[in-house]
């Protein structure tokens, strides 16, 4: 068959497409064929998934999500295939059998290796070469068995290219023939495999760095199997490397790395059918070969398998490391809102003052102060009767507290401030502050409160996003917000990307209230940009409210496109239309009318009134553009409109005398809430300015896998201390019943580096900045199992 009987190499297959995704998510080609169409009108997922199930045959967020990602690697796979293709048959060299491996390459590597012979190269030292003659030289000692190679060399000997003698005219024809079987498929995938499920890294410090890289003391000399490594471990190796103090490199176990000849040698030329051996029985010719194969693994395939394999661990570490990042920060933003309340928020500080925020059920804010009641000041009275005077002039039902430096000192005023004046009724909850300072110096918050002092905005944020966490975090930049580890260390487009992707299906789960949202907040609805929201926010403080949906497409460019994506999650309450409140789209009111003339009812006393709908079946109501999904869909938001799908709010209670780590004592049970989860544990804050850390075997009297199976972000947890040390500040949690580590009784907290426990930090904190996300800290971490797993976080095992 002649390569133009081959099939066309000038576009890509969409069928091909289709067929990779269907089976890689385990879909029916109608519905991967209907959501990628969605998705290449411009549909959203959160949109594709809430209002066109009929489409996609009920494809949920996200699967739609994970389509969405491997679409755009398909697509560039099979482009890739495509200039292969073509490549090839530029250059004269494909034929049927090449044709047909290169279509049914699975994956980017695979096709690469394919690729790799017929690669356009640089100038090598087997292309001066060939350039010099010695091809011929190289075919005659690979294929004639009676061969002499220095026999055979002395013909091709060439001083005027660099080959002046036997020994580097036999050289040159070596550098071609490693080159060309390092080139070969076969080989390539063999080996790449063997290493892959038996190789080792190993890492040694680089000579001379042993004092300035003593964080990383514990990688000096380190080797562990490919196949076992821990993406937070992969992750502190690299850095480690990157950062100038490790050395890197694969291998087999040490004992088969020692053989000779190497296993990969010996497999090299069982591959390729080659007439090499490796005893003392063999002929210079076999010999030679042997030597080749020998030049081939260690000059040409050993390096290029360390870059392309720790490559794939970079890249499989930092895929787990963006996944936990991003179901972190969705717990986050779905945590339980204190509602529409007015909230008192303090942002604590010890010089500089504790600064005050009070905003009204709304969000707006109504005044603001700043207090000393700590050093050097210490106006403790002054303090009190400035909190006790804004509380009782604006009724106020909250109190959030910031958890940063004097979190606790703070609390303990409120506590006094409580005993002072019992008759304010107030709650205090301590707030996380990640990112409230990146808000405070934003563009956003200068335009929002141009007049307040930046410390101030901070005040107003955390009392923001005690009274809804979503709406007030969605204003800062996700990676700010601290939830992860290593998350400077991934790629951050990927991590962008996928923190992006988290924040758009959470506010569209919940829904916005478009005559309060932000800017920000309408940012992340489906259809909408960071213009359009402008124009809403814009649209409103010229004209006033919005009556209902429709009024929507008065604002400046919202037009049909948009208003099909984004009407269903913009809630309009006090509407004259009450459906317009909940989550039902426009689209269907037709499907809710037909509802209402079967039900006798007007629409307002069906919502909320599941009696009402009793005797009517969903499928009663199905039409060709409306299906069963979407009807059913229909009447559970009648039944419970604008659900809000976050838990209810309830708040945790710091021990009272507990707000130092020198106050703890093994044996103690404390609440506290859960503020990161890792892979191997969760961080939890006990209100002593250190987050306590529950390794995953102690999360539970069971096995556990994934400590998010147990934990979330922001959840209230009861826990036992079972060890406290405080000079490396580490404290370790359990949350098992019956746990036989604890310790009863006195026992003091230890101040000695020869506790066995871990170290604890805020998760994604550095060294000297305990309580500053974004970043890792790295003390040395010590045998223990919960050590160890405070030094993962760290950069370390």
């Amino acid at each position: 068959m002649s390569t133009a009987a081959l099939p066309s190499t000038d576009q890509v297959d969409p069928a091909r497409i289709l067929r990779l995704l269907t089976a890689e998510l385990d879909a029916r080609p109608a519905q991967v064929a209907a959501a990628v169409d969605l998705l290449d009108a411009g549909a959203t997922v959160p949109f594709i998934a809430r209002y066109r199930k009929e489409a996609t045959g009920g494809l949920d967020d996200t699967v739609l999500r994970q389509l969405e990602v491997r679409l755009l690697y398909i697509r560039e796979l099979e482009s890739r295939r495509l200039s292969i293709l073509q490549s090839i048959e530029q250059q004269g060299k494909l034929n049927p059998t090449l044709h047909d491996a290169i279509l049914a390459a699975d994956s980017k590597q695979r096709l690469e290796d394919l690729y790799a012979p017929y690669k356009p190269k640089r100038r090598t030292r087997a292309q001066i070469a060939r350039e010099a003659g010695l091809e011929p030289l190289a075919e005659q000692l690979l294929g004639t068995t009676d061969a002499d190679p220095e026999t055979a060399a002395a013909a091709f000997i060439n001083a005027d290219a660099g080959f002046a003698d036997i020994k580097a005219t036999l050289n040159g024809a070596r550098d071609i023939l490693a080159e060309r079987f390092a080139e070969q498929a076969v080989v390539l995938e063999a080996l790449r495999t063997e290493l892959w499920n038996t190789g080792l890294l190993y890492a040694k410090v680089v000579a001379g760095k042993e004092q300035e890289g003593e964080k990383f003391r514990d990688w000096f000399d380190f080797s562990e199997t490919l196949r076992t490594l821990p993406s937070h471990r992969i992750l502190a190796l690299l850095r480690g490397r990157q950062q100038g103090m490790l050395d890197l490199h694969l291998g087999l176990d040490p004992e088969r790395d020692a053989l000779v000849p190497h296993p990969c040698v010996v497999r090299i030329a069982e591959l390729l059918a080659l007439d090499a051996r490796f005893d003392t029985r063999a002929t210079a010719r076999e010999h030679w070969l042997a030597e080749v194969c020998r030049w081939t693994w260690r000059v040409k395939l050993l390096t290029t398998f360390e870059t392309e394999l720790i490559g794939q661990l970079r890249e499989a570490a930092e895929a787990e490391a963006i996944r936990v990042f991003a179901a972190n920060l969705k717990d986050l933003l779905l945590a339980a809102p204190a509602g529409p309340k007015a909230v008192l928020g303090l942002d604590p500080g010890i010089r500089t003052g504790v600064k005050v925020a009070l905003i009204d059920s709304t969000g707006k804010l109504l005044d603001t102060a700043t207090i000393y009641p700590f050093e050097p000041r210490r106006d403790v009275e002054g303090s009190l009767n400035t909190l006790a005077t804004l509380i009782r002039r604006h009724q106020i039902p909250l109190i959030a507290i910031g958890n940063g430096t004097a979190s606790r000192e703070t609390e303990r005023l409120v506590a006094t401030l409580l005993e002072r004046h019992p008759e304010l009724s107030f709650d205090r909850v301590v707030v996380s502050e990640a990112g409230a300072s990146v808000y405070s110096a934003s563009e956003l918050a200068a335009h929002e409160f141009p007049e307040l002092d930046v410390s101030l905005r901070g005040a107003v944020s955390i009392a923001r996003r005690l009274q809804d966490p979503l709406a007030e975090l969605v204003k800062i930049e996700p990676k700010a917000i601290g939830v992860g580890q290593y998350q400077h260390d991934v790629n951050q487009r990927a991590l962008a990307h996928s923190l992006d992707a988290v924040v758009e299906d959470c506010v569209n789960a919940v829904g916005v209230d478009v005559n309060t949202a932000s800017a920000p907040l309408l940012t992340r609805v489906s259809g909408l940009n960071a213009g359009l929201a402008r124009n809403i926010v814009q649209w409103r403080e010229a004209h006033g409210a919005f009556g209902n949906r429709q009024a929507l497409r008065d604002v400046p460019r919202f037009g049909d496109k948009a208003f099909e994506q984004a009407a269903g999650f913009l809630r309009i309450p006090g509407s004259d239309n009450p459906l317009d409140a909940s989550a039902v789209h426009p689209e269907a009111y037709p499907v809710v009318e037909q509802i209402v003339l079967k039900a006798g009812k007007p629409v307002s006393e069906l919502m909320g009134q599941a009696q009402s709908l009793k005797g009517l079946s969903p499928a009663d109501f199905t039409s060709e553009q409306f299906g069963l999904p979407t009807v059913r869909d229909i009447f559970a938001e009648l039944e419970k409109p604008g659900r809000d799908p976050r838990p209810a709010f309830q708040t945790a209670h710091f021990k009272e005398g507990i707000h130092d780590i020198k106050d703890l004592l093994p044996g103690m049970t404390l609440e506290g809430v859960v503020s990161n989860v890792a892979n191997f544990g969760a961080f939890v804050d006990i209100g002593v300015h250190q987050d306590g850390l529950v390794h995953v075997s102690a999360l539970a009297d069971k096995f556990v896998k994934d400590p998010r199976d147990v934990v979330r972000v922001g959840q209230t947890v009861q826990v036992r201390v079972l060890e406290v040390d405080v000079a490396r500040k580490r404290i370790a949690l359990s949350m098992r019943k019956d746990d036989p580590d604890t310790r009863s009784g006195g026992a003091r907290p230890t101040d000695s580096r020869k506790s066995g426990r871990t170290e604890t930090r805020k998760p994604g904190h550095a060294d000297t900045h305990a309580r500053r996300p974004g970043r890792e800290p790295a003390a040395a971490p010590n045998n223990s199992a919960m050590a160890d797993a405070f030094a993962r976080l760290r950069g370390k095992s």
